[in-house]
């Protein structure tokens, strides 16, 4: 299995250095949930990053990250994990909008309508106290529980050539959102976002079918598995990804330590965010369901306090360590788990970076919904984290 060690001082070019890579020493542990899937790591196409912080006296990070398993050429299925960069295009997004004197925020409330009948599609959210759609709220309930709906919402209010465009203009050349969401309530082809002050319509966005953009691509594993289910019949033929979207580990991994230390950034990198945006993004990326009122999910038992929390607490309900905050976001579909995540114990003096990627589909049937997520994926996540962060304990010391 290939693996690198690369030392990033700033966030410009990547340096390779020669320190010895700690993955090939952390993954051989006698863990079990390390070991199932290191016997079998090739059927698996893992994928991890893990960044090194180290501050000098006057708290200034330097970084030095390691790599381990497939290459950034090796297609993953990034799931929810794309949600991540809509967060950030959205709020760039109103910010434009502002400077261009149209005065919508965060909060402002929006329904969904068709423009030619003018009949409201979509108008509450029975999460919100008051039953209001914002921006500001779906963002909360994508952090908090990954909801679909309010992805959808966030990639209707951008469009998909303005994400796709924005983000390779920013440097993200591997990320390629091609779909919205499925397995929720359509809105009907022809609606538009309307963005309400009292009685004033503030701003109107037109909403557009989604197209998938294939391209000629050097990605390797687009087409996976055996068999696919569709329409309830087996097929016996690989799974196409290609019109599916796309997202490699290591933009992932640099959009999320852009969001933590953002002043480290390349010029090119930076979203248009203000501090109390940034602000934003870290309180909620970083909460449980249980420590949050609005939106309010601690009765729902669909969702406890590690639903989002792959790494350290995974496998684990009700155990998380208040001192521990973990700063990310998941993806969880198609056999595959992803969790790009920055984690930090301040009390310990405890931070760093870790991205992973794992496939759990041991029949090679796609859209069967027989993947070991619960007994194999996030048990495997959740070690790793353990082991990074004991690994972290025993370098500070």
């Amino acid at each position: 299995m290939k693996y690198i060690a690369y030392g990033i001082f700033v966030f410009g070019a990547i340096h390779f250095a020669k320190a010895q890579n700690p993955f090939p020493i952390i993954l051989k542990q006698s863990d079990d949930r390390l070991k199932m899937v290191m016997l079998n790591e090739k059927e698996h196409e893992l994928q991890l990053i893990y960044t090194q912080i180290r501050r000098n006296k006057k708290g200034i990070p330097s970084f030095k990250s390691y790599r381990y398993g497939n290459s950034k050429r090796d297609y993953f299925y990034p799931a929810s994990t794309v949600k991540l960069p809509l967060v950030l295009l959205t709020l760039e997004k109103i910010n434009s909008l502002r400077e261009k004197g149209i005065g919508i925020a965060s909060e402002t409330p929006f329904i969904v309508a068709n423009p030619d009948s003018e009949v409201i599609l979509v108008a509450k959210d029975s999460t919100h106290p008051r039953g209001q759609l914002s921006l500001a709220h779906q963002i909360k309930k994508l952090f908090l529980v990954s909801d679909n709906q309010a992805y959808n919402f966030l990639f209707d209010f951008l469009g998909q050539n303005y994400i796709n465009t924005t983000l390779k203009e920013k440097g993200y050349q591997d990320i390629q959102l091609n779909h919205k969401f499925s397995g929720i309530p359509p809105i009907e082809e022809k609606a538009s976002l309307y963005f309400i002050e009292g009685k004033d319509t503030l701003y109107t966005k037109s909403i557009n079918t989604p197209q998938p953009q294939i391209q000629s691509s050097k990605l390797k594993g687009l087409l996976k598995g055996k068999g696919v289910i569709k329409k309830g019949t087996l097929l016996k033929q690989p799974m196409n990804f290609s019109a599916k979207n796309r997202a490699s580990l290591e933009d992932l991994h640099q959009m999320m330590k852009g969001i933590i230390f953002p002043e480290q950034a390349p010029t090119k990198n930076r979203f248009n965010l203000t501090g109390e945006d940034l602000k934003f993004i870290r309180y909620w990326m970083s909460r449980k369901t249980t420590e949050v009122e609005v939106p309010n999910y601690k009765n729902d038992t669909l969702y406890w306090d590690s639903y989002v929390k792959f790494f350290l607490y995974g496998d684990k309900k009700g155990e998380m360590n208040p001192e521990v905050r973990i700063y990310n976001k998941v993806g969880s579909a198609y056999g595959t788990l992803t969790d790009v995540a920055f984690i930090q114990n301040e009390k310990e003096g405890i931070e760093f970076f870790l991205a992973a990627t794992i496939l759990v589909n041991q029949n090679q049937i796609f859209n069967d919904d027989l993947y070991e997520y619960d007994t194999v994926g996030i048990p495997f996540l959740a070690a790793l984290g353990e082991a990074i962060y004991t690994y972290e304990l025993k370098e500070k010391d």
